[in-house]
């Protein structure tokens, strides 16, 4: 039978077994909360399966698809997880979605400390929860974001210099350093459709749907994301028509 956990703690759509709901439990994995909950005889509460309570012996436990199930077997919800509320992983990757807002619709990179006010935490905790919802630090992010905006304004700006300043770099001295990794080319190729350029380039599935990666022999020149994986092949089309794009690269 397939385990319903993954190895990165997440869990799989589908029925869990007994045995699987209480290794969750043992470990404590927030990625089964609001799959099931579970009571405890002896101190009448019922918990989420990451409850940083001590662990319960196993004959103690009973496990419920809902809170509603475990109320009605006469058991009240503890006060330390509170199972009826938002779950800790609900929570920290709402404060780190206002924290991405606040990054993109900012004209400044924001400090750090800016960002862990709008996440609600101190800024000591927001970078390690930052990184750990996402898998990047803030100022990877940001300098992400920058370079999406930099290729977006490349291609409606009516020079390279605005372009850069639309984009949210402070010099045009910053942006060249570093422009031909940023953008798999140089300005003035990008903005000429990738004229002489190979891209290759291949497309995924990811949580957020599909994917298209695509790069030069220089660095990543494209990074899309949307539902239709022929969508995104044809956006790149449109985005590079005088370069030779070869498709489904390992």
């Amino acid at each position: 039978m397939t385990s319903a956990v993954e190895s990165n703690g997440a869990i799989m759509t589908g029925s869990m077994s007994d045995e699987e709901k209480w290794s969750a439990v043992i470990s404590k994995n927030a990625g089964a909360d609001g799959k099931f909950y579970y009571s405890v005889r002896t101190t009448g509460v019922y918990c989420r399966p990451s409850c940083p309570s001590r662990a319960a012996l196993r004959r103690n436990i009973t496990f419920y698809d809902t809170a509603d199930e475990a109320e009605k077997a006469g058991f009240r919800p503890c006060k330390r997880c509170r199972p009826k509320g938002p779950s800790k992983t609900a929570i920290h990757e709402a404060a780190v979605a206002r924290a991405c807002r606040l990054i993109e619709s900012a004209e400044r990179e924001p400090r750090l400390a800016e960002l862990a006010k709008a996440a609600g935490v101190s800024h000591y905790y927001f970078h390690r929860l930052f990184k750990a919802v996402t898998g990047v630090t803030p100022k990877e992010y940001a300098i992400a974001r920058r370079n999406q905006r930099i290729r977006r304004q490349l291609i409606r700006s009516n020079s390279v210099t605005e372009a850069i300043y639309d984009a949210g770099f402070n010099s045009s001295g910053r942006f060249y350093a570093n422009s031909t990794q940023t953008l798999g080319m140089t300005p003035t190729t990008f903005r000429k459709g990738g004229t002489g350029m190979r891209i290759r380039f291949a497309v995924g599935e990811c949580s957020l749907g599909s994917i298209l990666v695509a790069a030069s022999d220089k660095g990543v020149c494209a990074i899309s994301f949307g539902d239709d994986p022929e969508i995104l092949v044809r956006d790149l089309q449109d985005r590079f028509p005088r370069a030779e794009l070869i498709g489904a690269d390992r």
